[in-house]
């Protein structure tokens, strides 16, 4: 019980009251709502009209007990980050955002029993298949990924890279850079906090206890996942094509459970890394676009956007434009 009252960290005011109104939040836009109801599978959140000036495609991919319209967006002010900051600060994109059951725990209906392995097929199917039919499957990538989405994407590309489908292949080929927030690449006590949930004696409650075992620290399956993700970075790296990474660790604990993914856990050596003062769910969602911690992701985004578009091709990336 020991990581479920541990020692708090300081919180902010603010935070206490997002949570407050996390449920039935009158500031949530129209578009925000249709977004709620379309949860899962692959959504455009913007497209510029100019095709021709579209450099890349942004994919932002929720975490656990996330969605596509929860996670990024803010309790008290209905900013929704991807779409309303995003979008204006990087004209060149087409913004998309994935969903899936992230739900590991659920009172009422079963639980998802999809592994992390189908998430990142799913994901990298939808993703493959839409650049496919816009002909625009050679266009640089850049993932976005919270907590469990963040080994979703890892995983992806381990599924991207093995696959005999050309345009599948063409997912890891074409990813240029990838950001994690709060990514436990080594595991994490959310996983203990999961488990505690799941062991409750409740005739109601369903669990996926796969992804329950993945998360937990010293997890045989996360360290496969982490063994192949790092050979493709070293293989990019072979290349002259490195693959862009910087990580963000919550700097805030979350109340009754303490730091969710440890700052050793969430970033990776020899990466930028860097903190967001807020807690492991708060850290995805900005009031406006002046926040300091939007300001953080919005700088690297701007770095690598600005890189890339002026770098040369390079021997894996020919047809990746």
């Amino acid at each position: 019980m020991a990581f479920l009252f541990g020692r708090k960290r300081k919180r902010s005011h603010d935070q206490d009251q997002d949570h407050e109104s996390d449920r039935g939040d009158p500031a949530m836009s129209t578009s925000s709502a249709i977004l709620q109801n379309h949860s899962y599978g692959l959504k455009v959140l913007e497209e510029p009209q100019n095709a021709a000036g579209i450099v890349f495609d942004v994919v932002f991919v929720h975490g656990l007990r996330g969605s596509i319209e929860t996670t990024w967006r803010h309790n008290r002010t209905g900013a929704y980050w991807p779409r309303d900051f995003l979008s204006k600060d990087l004209s060149n994109c087409r913004i998309f955002a994935f969903g899936y059951d992230a739900d590991i725990v659920n009172f009422w209906n079963p639980a998802s029993k999809n592994r992390i392995g189908n998430h990142a097929e799913n994901l990298i199917g939808a993703l493959a298949g839409e650049r496919e039919i816009t002909d625009t499957n050679s266009r640089k990538i850049i993932f976005i990924g919270h907590s469990l989405g963040g080994l979703v994407i890892q995983q992806a590309l381990c599924h991207s890279k093995n696959s005999v489908e050309e345009h599948i292949q063409k997912i890891h080929e074409c990813t240029a850079a990838i950001m994690f927030l709060g990514t436990p690449h080594f595991g994490a006590d959310m996983a203990k906090w999961a488990a505690f949930g799941s062991h409750m004696s409740d005739s109601f409650k369903r669990t996926n206890s796969d992804i329950v075992n993945v998360l937990k620290l010293g997890s045989e399956m996360l360290a496969n996942i982490q063994g192949n993700f790092h050979s493709i970075l070293r293989t990019r790296e072979k290349s002259d094509q490195r693959i862009q990474i910087t990580c963000f660790y919550e700097e805030l604990a979350l109340s009754y459970v303490g730091e969710v993914v440890p700052m050793h856990s969430a970033i990776l050596p020899s990466y930028p890394s860097y903190g967001i003062h807020a807690n492991h769910m708060d850290m995805t969602k900005f009031p406006s676009c002046d926040d300091a911690g939007y300001g953080s992701i919005r700088r690297e985004l701007l770095r690598w956007t600005k890189q890339l578009s002026t770098a040369g091709p390079t021997p894996l990336a020919l047809n990746c434009t």
